[in-house]
């Protein structure tokens, strides 16, 4: 494993190390199951109003509200972990996916479907990719009661499973819906700590985890794991559902509550606190999944007819002192973990900018309509770092991006740690700057005037940045905004700055001489006289094979 530094605005630490991909299944299959999400306030109902609100067969009411939740956790946490194990394991591996897809949850048996203005849940079932059990549990009045899994919850079509199937096999997560009656759905939480929001336009792409433990350290990746969620339906007034969750696992245990609202998407508000049973090398905060094949700054190195394909196509920082940064995704040759230090973050993020059909040309997957996810963080996180991961692929079936916040602070074994943050699964990012523009689009090609190649094109590439918004908006055509690059290494010949004949996009344009095969780290931003036009672009580009 190798390790270089430098210091480009943010210093960036870049690791490389062999290493599987994130999620082995098949991501298209596990995004065309569904999946909603969920958030409330407080319950407003009478404790004896849980049976009201379902038609299916619930536990005895017990008291619950979170400070009872982190003390189980913090019990739990002083004990050794216990894997759990899946019931019928050799029955629910034949639960792939065709058959998953026969069995349905019954849609009258919704939790929360006679609550005036609440969202119905449907349950998922276990099956060969998601076979532990989680427990759902109803809140109401401050009393929880328990989800009793049968077979007559379901419709398993022609399977016949549910003669087979044991008594006490569970739910593997749950789904949101958009409203009574509805047969989509908004959020969804369903295997380890995972969970996802369709956005503001009902197509689901990047999810969230609760937690990342060891994500690129020399020891084996854990998945903690959602073992038990707790639903309160909020206000009815407001579209918003309340979830608390018991993360497990190896080294850690942890209390969860998510305050999902749906309006322009969904905003959720997390609180999470977690104790620590081991010490732990690397702790990922407010974790982000996502998928990353191709874009227009690699087209080079694509072998689909589709221009584009990724959930996102860029990593956004909004840095404790203020600075506005845009990351391109790439597709790199081995495994890639950059950090972006930082201290007291405003936020981050996995964006789909590209948001046109014509960007991508599919019908089927629709990227263009794949939400963005924004982390604010929620008072100071102190010293750490934005954390990048991006894992080769060869295909869109995979996730392969992954950002969270890594605090600077060493993880040991009896600690503590609680920190709280809003997801916002919205088309564009919240609190966009006025007085910034934004990086549009990124194009890499050939060096020197086209048509006339130099002799050194080998080892010459033009980078191409389209810049809009912000104070370039309305500015007519001129001639003296520079461009101010850094690279790593190599030279930066005939960089210049022009306006986009007949749009409101401004472009920046330069030539970098690098011989080698050795990466090259780059950094560009607008200026005008003494001030900075737009947010900071990063990348990092890697000479094509063959390359001298």
């Amino acid at each position: 494993m190798g390790t270089c530094v430098s210091d480009m605005g943010i210093k960036t630490v870049t690791r490389c190390k062999r290493r599987s991909a994130v999620i082995g299944l098949n991501r298209r299959q596990l995004l065309l199951a569904g999946a909603p999400f969920a958030l409330a306030l407080t319950g407003i109902v009478t404790p004896g109003a849980c049976a009201a609100q379902t038609a299916m067969e619930l536990g005895a009411p017990q008291p619950f509200d979170f400070r009872r939740l982190r003390e189980t956790a913090k019990a739990m946490a002083a004990k050794s972990y216990v894997p759990a194990q899946p019931r019928a394991a050799d029955l629910i591996a034949k639960i792939d996916f065709d058959v998953a897809q026969k069995i349905k949850f019954r849609a009258d048996k919704a939790l929360f479907s006679g609550a005036a203005g609440a969202f119905p849940v449907r349950l998922f079932h276990v099956d060969k990719f998601n076979p532990l059990p989680v427990q759902i549990n109803i809140v109401s009045g401050g009393m929880a009661q328990r989800v009793v899994y049968t077979t007559q919850d379901f419709d398993y079509g022609n399977t016949e499973l549910e003669k087979k199937l044991p008594a006490d096999l569970g739910f593997s997560g749950f789904r949101v819906m958009d409203g009574p009656g509805s047969a989509t759905d908004w959020l969804a939480f369903q295997g380890a700590s995972y969970f996802r929001s369709s956005g503001q336009e009902n197509q689901y792409g990047a999810s969230a985890r609760g937690i990342a433990v060891n994500t690129t350290a020399s020891t084996k990746e854990e998945f903690p794991r959602f073992t038990e969620f707790w639903l309160e339906q909020a206000d009815p007034h407001r579209h918003a559902i309340t979830i608390y969750a018991l993360l497990d696992g190896p080294s850690l245990t942890g209390a969860y509550r998510f305050v999902a609202e749906k309006q322009a998407g969904a905003i959720m508000a997390v609180q999470a606190d977690l104790f620590i049973r081991n010490d732990i090398a690397q702790l990922g905060l407010a974790p982000l999944t996502s998928m990353y094949w191709f874009g227009e700054n690699d087209r080079q190195f694509a072998t689909d007819w589709r221009p584009e394909i990724h959930d996102s196509d860029g990593l956004a920082l909004w840095t404790g002192k203020g600075e506005r940064i845009w990351r391109p995704l790439i597709d790199p040759p081995s495994v890639q973990t950059n950090s972006f230090l930082d201290e007291n973050p405003q936020g981050f993020g996995l964006l789909q900018r590209d948001r046109d059909f014509a960007d991508y040309q599919d019908d089927g997957a629709f990227y263009n309509r794949r939400p963005s996810i924004w982390v604010e963080p929620l008072g100071n996180w102190g010293r750490g770092a934005v954390q990048l991961v991006e894992i080769p692929t060869e295909d869109e079936i995979h996730d392969n991006i992954v950002a969270y916040w890594k605090p600077e602070k060493p993880i040991k074994a009896g600690d503590n740690v609680g920190f709280s943050y809003r997801l916002y699964w919205q088309d564009h990012m919240p609190h966009p700057p006025a007085d910034i523009a934004r990086v549009v689009a990124t194009r890499i090609g050939r060096g020197g005037v086209p048509g006339k190649p130099a002799p050194t094109d080998k080892d010459s590439w033009k980078f191409v940045i389209d810049f809009a918004g912000g104070p370039l908006t309305g500015m007519a055509a001129r001639y003296d905004i520079t461009p101010v690059v850094n690279i790593s290494r190599g030279k930066i010949s005939n960089p210049y700055v022009i306006k986009v004949v007949g749009t409101e996009n401004w472009r920046a344009a330069f030539d970098v001489y690098a011989p080698g095969k050795e990466q090259i780290d780059l950094r560009c931003f607008l200026r005008l006289d003494n001030k900075t036009l737009t947010e900071t672009w990063l990348y990092q580009y890697f000479p094509a094979p063959g390359s001298a």
